[in-house]
């Protein structure tokens, strides 16, 4: 463990009756209710997980296409974070948010008057245009108001990034989250830097009574048929299926799955507990090309609406399915 932050867990124990194949199986989610405080690994809090042997590193494609200059930025982000022992969280945050705002290239222009890395604007009071051009100072300014944002070390960084760039566009700095995670590894020369070693997907907050009561909803609405475009109450596609299942437990998704992927807490597929997200792609080191998403509900088993002609139902899934997505994700959380 490199850094952390303590985190209370508050856990509870859910009791779902899943009927499948003719069969009833229990899935129980428990835990010991005087678990310790967990002490968050801030490499694992990055958002994306590992990537499958054989499968490409996620956002390696990304970083490859930098040029030196803005390899460059990236390495002084790293390097400035370290002096300031700051987590790697933030220099993730702060790579997210200069390949957003500039491409890690130190802007002489921009709109109105955002200027540098991060665009920085001097009538906004973020320095003068000799210092908001100065990349040294940028990235420092960057870490100071990045240090002010409530709950940073901990909520996923590109909401960070957003909430200091305070961009008309808050859901862009996700992009490059998973180029950011792979820097972090070839820059910052951290190990395993999407944190998702052994214990990977631990350090989250554990399912919750929401979880079960999508999970309730789900398969209640089994046998109803599968109709591209539905959210119900009918009939329904697949994300359709997540949205009024969750929706019904208080918690609001995306409605098509690509963006389903970015409403949540990643961990690595394999951790995956009940009510989390899974995503098949035609590509599954790319989020671009996610076509479907279904719930876990444990023991290997999903529910979800998958194509026309077959109803929504219950099933067995193996983790070595076609375009499988590495990475689940833990709506709510």
């Amino acid at each position: 463990m490199r850094l952390g932050i303590g985190v209370g867990i508050v856990v509870v124990a859910l009791f779902v009756v899943v009927a499948a194949v003719g069969a009833f199986t229990t899935i129980v989610i428990s835990n010991n209710e005087n678990a310790q405080a967990a002490t968050t690994n801030m490499a694992c809090e990055a958002a994306v997980g590992p990537t499958d042997p054989g499968q490409p590193g996620a956002g390696a494609q990304d970083a490859a296409a930098l040029d030196p200059d803005q390899r460059k930025t990236a390495s002084l982000i790293v390097s400035i974070g370290k002096q300031r022992r700051m987590p790697p969280r933030a220099w993730q945050v702060a790579i997210q948010a200069g390949m957003t705002e500039s491409a890690l290239r130190n802007l002489t222009y921009g709109d109105r008057d955002s200027l540098g890395i991060f665009q920085m604007r001097p009538s906004m009071g973020w320095g003068s245009v000799a210092q908001v051009t100065d990349p040294t100072y940028q990235v420092n300014k960057f870490y100071d108001v990045l240090k002010s944002v409530p709950g940073w070390k901990t909520q996923r960084p590109g909401d960070s990034a957003q909430a200091v760039e305070r961009s008309a566009f808050p859901d862009r700095y996700h992009e490059w989250e998973p180029m950011a995670v792979h820097l972090l590894g070839n820059v910052g020369q951290i190990e395993d830097p999407a944190g998702c070693g052994e214990s990977a997907g631990n350090w989250l907050p554990p399912p919750t009574e929401r979880a079960g009561q999508a999970i309730k909803f789900a398969m209640a609405e089994r046998g109803k048929p599968y109709v591209w475009g539905a959210t119900g109450p009918d009939s329904y596609d697949c994300s359709g299926l997540l949205l009024r299942a969750y929706e019904s437990a208080g918690i609001t998704l995306p409605r098509v799955s690509q963006d389903q992927y970015k409403a949540g807490a990643m961990l690595p597929v394999r951790k995956a507990q009940p009510g989390d997200l899974l995503f098949w792609a035609t590509d599954s080191s790319n989020p671009d090309t996610i076509h479907h998403v279904a719930m876990y509900l444990g023991n290997n088993q999903i529910v979800e609406a998958q194509q026309t002609g077959v109803p929504v139902h219950a099933r067995p899934v193996s983790w070595n399915e076609d375009g499988l997505v590495p990475q689940a994700v833990r709506p709510g959380v």
